[in-house]
């Protein structure tokens, strides 16, 4: 039986008005119920450009997120030894608040999801992951059994996360690095499915199509309608950790810690990339799908370089940096906090900030419940950036 029932989804009919509330189809028994058709209703209404929204069902809104703090270190700079010390303060800090210890479970693996897809430049960098990789193993995690996932093979060996073709070095040589679009991470069972077309767009996404199609040049309706989900971050490990770079987008508003874990992380998605009508809202459903979130326990993010305008292309002309890392398991707050800050760094080159219609991604992430997008309630907890272990 196909598992994507049990995803936070909606399907809408071929022809039918998106604010024609009959019209929806919840794919999810977790899902089917008042509560996520009054949420699913106000998101389709909002993409439709209605009026106010009918009351469709007079009950609440899916539960709110459990406010989570987020944790930061001032760097004394930018090599490996710099973050292993904040890395290591940040990971037991997290572990005596949450009460969740980063220990090997029953699977005894744990996933990285990096990003690379803005080219050299602007990637996960290298230092940080070798800091978490050296605190999982800290904690009792095997080597071969901390994996890496990134999306594309071609961004991955330009930021080095590949082996070089001409030498063959890696840093990460005794590690599994799980490649998305060589299309053998994904489970045809495990998929968010969405009647955006693929091929509105051909070129660019004839790739996406036949992998959705396994490979064949022609596909069908229904395969169109699926982008298929990294399984090993959330079917192979005891956990997984995000660790995103932060760019502003056109069509999201911004690129970072949401669409790492979603858009960046699954087939056949370039279509939504391309519909800021569909985009925040499938954002937003693919976080709050639950066998996702229960094992994506935080993100991770450096503020050593991140883009305020021209994203998710990488340029210099447009970056900044600040010696700092954050640490949180909400996501949509991480969102938030750097939007401010890509607005910052806009309006101080004499750009405009980003339009209200790139923040709908963040508003409906925290209508589904997957975090909070107030900053201004935001529960800093600052740490001291502590030298390495056995330094």
């Amino acid at each position: 039986m196909e598992r994507c029932v049990k995803f936070p989804a909606f399907r809408v009919e071929p022809c039918a008005g998106l604010n024609d509330i009959s019209s929806m189809h919840l794919r999810s028994e977790l899902t089917d119920g008042p509560a996520w058709r009054a949420v699913l209703a106000v998101i389709a209404l909002g993409l439709a450009g209605a009026g106010p929204a009918r009351a469709a069902e007079t009950t609440e809104l899916p539960q709110k997120a459990v406010p989570c703090p987020v944790l930061e270190s001032e760097l004394r700079g930018f090599s490996e030894k710099d973050y292993a010390g904040a890395v290591e303060t940040m990971f037991t800090r997290f572990e005596q608040i949450s009460g969740r210890r980063l220990v090997p479970g029953a699977k005894g693996k744990v996933g990285l999801k990096i990003y690379s897809d803005s080219g050299p430049g602007l990637a996960t960098p290298i230092p940080l992951v070798e800091a978490v990789i050296e605190a999982l193993e800290r904690r009792g995690f095997k080597t071969q059994n901390i994996f890496l996932v990134g999306l594309s093979q071609l961004r991955m060996r330009f930021t080095n996360y590949l082996p070089s073709l001409s030498t063959g070095a890696t840093p990460f040589k005794n590690h599994p690095v799980y490649v998305l679009e060589s299309g053998k991470f994904y489970d045809s069972t495990w998929f968010y499915d969405s009647p955006l077309p693929t091929r509105f767009d051909p070129i660019l996404n004839e790739k996406a199509a036949e992998e959705a199609a396994g490979g064949k040049v022609q596909t069908t309706v229904d395969e169109d309608r699926k982008s298929f989900l990294d399984t090993p971050l959330f079917l192979d490990s005891d956990f997984w950790i995000n660790l995103p770079v932060y760019t502003d987008h056109a069509v999201l508003g911004i690129n970072g810690a949401l669409v790492n874990a979603t858009l960046w992380n699954a087939s056949n998605t370039l279509r939504f990339f391309r519909s800021p009508a569909n985009a925040p809202a499938a954002v937003a459903e693919m976080a709050a799908i639950p066998e996702l979130r229960a094992t994506w326990v935080f993100s991770i993010v450096s503020l050593e370089r991140y883009q305020f305008i021209g994203g998710p292309y990488f340029n210099s002309l447009y970056t900044l940096s600040e010696p700092r890392l954050w640490l949180s398991a909400d996501p949509v707050m991480l969102d938030a906090l750097m939007l401010e800050r890509i607005n910052r760094g806009r309006l101080q080159a004499g750009f405009k900030e980003i339009d209200s219609d790139g923040l709908r991604m963040l508003e409906f992430a925290e209508q589904l419940g997957v975090g909070s997008d107030k900053v201004g309630s935001v529960q800093w907890v600052r740490l001291p950036a502590d030298l390495p272990p056995g330094s």
